[in-house]
């Protein structure tokens, strides 16, 4: 399988300066020299200044953190960009094409056992009963020979249209199903009637604010809970952002939505994709609901059932100071 990085990906990449990279990611990296200038511990030959990084040993410079991570780190590109938006690894089969009419998606072929896609969600702190009803419900399920866990979105009338494969091993690989539709990502509707949505960037964080309300006594099972199957990428024009596919499928379907709660990632890309929906929404109640602590809600739910202590986690902390819950039922 080839690897290959999404332009869109690259594009929201470049945007990202050296500083704020290092203040986001790695700021006791970073040594005052003066105002607004910095070098490096590890290379004290770079300095960076009025938003530009010189590297003077070998008269190396540039903008962006992509270009400081490839020409003076060697990074590839692939690793550069993982780390610029602290995506995992991405991996696809071919590059994303435009999505088309009637297009035929390749379900992943079922394994005969769910054995190690359920010790892998139980091993993230996702609750074993909700596991279950989602492999009952046929919402999940293993690929066979890969061992990959598959996430499954249906369309109105039953039919499978999304698919979503995750590595369940050290491989962390993240690919939907050839023929995949983001309309129909991975979700869990509410069995009442309901005027909230509550929105993530993926499966696992879904399934990890499912189990959150559990712990806290209510039931998932009355929250709409969509997952956008990947980082949703705002219009380099904020302003000019779109929604996503995927709530606007929901959203047309459901035109009595009063309050849209957003649970994305407390990194730049994650940042950046909220301010964005906050715009683009703007008709609706939005709430800016993200971890407390950690890069993600499963980080927080780790933390909080003790599978990662507080120093594993502490680098992501939300910048609200509000009082918020996390939890929130509408």
């Amino acid at each position: 399988m080839s690897k290959y990085v999404p332009k869109e990906l690259v594009k929201k990449a470049k945007e990202v300066d050296l500083l704020n990279y290092f203040m986001n990611y790695n700021p006791t990296e970073l040594v005052k020299k003066g105002v607004d200038t910095y070098s490096l511990k590890s290379h004290d030959s770079v300095i960076i200044s009025n938003g530009l990084w010189h590297r003077f040993s070998t008269n190396e410079g540039g903008k962006t953190a992509l270009d400081y991570l490839i020409k003076v780190e060697k990074k590839t590109l692939q690793e550069a960009v993982r780390c610029i938006l602290n995506k995992e690894i991405i991996e696809y089969s071919v590059p994303k094409v435009e999505q088309k009419e009637n297009k035929k998606i390749l379900i992943p072929v079922k394994s005969s056992t769910n054995k190690q896609a359920i010790e892998y969600l139980k091993n993230r702190g996702i609750d074993e009963e909700i596991i279950y009803e989602c492999i009952d419900n046929k919402l999940i399920y293993q690929e066979d020979k890969t061992n990959n866990i598959v996430f499954l979105g249906y369309d109105n009338d039953g039919n499978i249209k999304y698919a979503g494969c995750r590595s369940t091993n050290n491989k962390r690989i993240m690919r939907d199903a050839k023929g995949s539709s983001k309309e129909f990502s991975f979700r869990l509707l509410s069995n009442i009637k309901n005027h909230s949505i509550h929105i993530f960037e993926s499966a696992i964080d879904l399934l990890s604010y499912a189990t959150m309300l559990k712990i806290k006594g209510y039931d998932y099972k009355n929250q709409n809970l969509i997952a956008l199957a990947g980082v949703y990428l705002p219009s380099s024009i904020i302003e000019q952002s779109k929604v996503p596919i995927a709530i606007q499928n929901y959203l047309k379907k459901h035109e009595d939505t009063e309050n849209i709660v957003l649970h994305f990632d407390n990194d730049i890309a994650g940042r950046q994709a909220t301010k964005a929906m906050i715009i683009a929404l703007n008709k609706y109640n939005v709430y800016d609901i993200p971890a407390p602590y950690g890069k993600d809600i499963n980080d927080y739910l780790c933390y909080k059932l003790g599978l990662k202590n507080r120093q594993e986690i502490e680098l992501y902390k939300t910048c609200k100071k509000e009082n918020k819950e996390l939890i929130v039922v509408r």
